[in-house]
């Protein structure tokens, strides 16, 4: 668990807009209250999550966690809840 520096973070609420409001009040909300307190492993499994494309992430986070590939699926819990 580590707490990022700022110009980190400020890049990665960047990269937290999307071109859905759903999914920047989502990605936002975690990246906010959650991030900081989580391991090494999500924290980088976060990262590559925000290089997807949002229909696969919206899906995977709304309709079909399952569907996601397994590198995520801690994560898309810790996002959901």
């Amino acid at each position: 668990m580590s707490k990022l520096p700022f110009k980190e973070k400020e890049r990665l609420k960047w990269q937290c807009r999307r071109g859905m409001l759903e999914l920047d009040c989502l990605l936002e909300h975690f990246l906010h209250e959650r991030h900081d307190h989580q391991t090494e492993q999500i924290q980088i499994a976060f990262r590559h999550l925000l290089r997807e494309a949002d229909p696969h992430i919206f899906h995977w986070l709304t309709a079909a966690p399952e569907d996601a590939p397994d590198k995520y699926r801690e994560l898309l819990q810790l996002i959901r809840f």
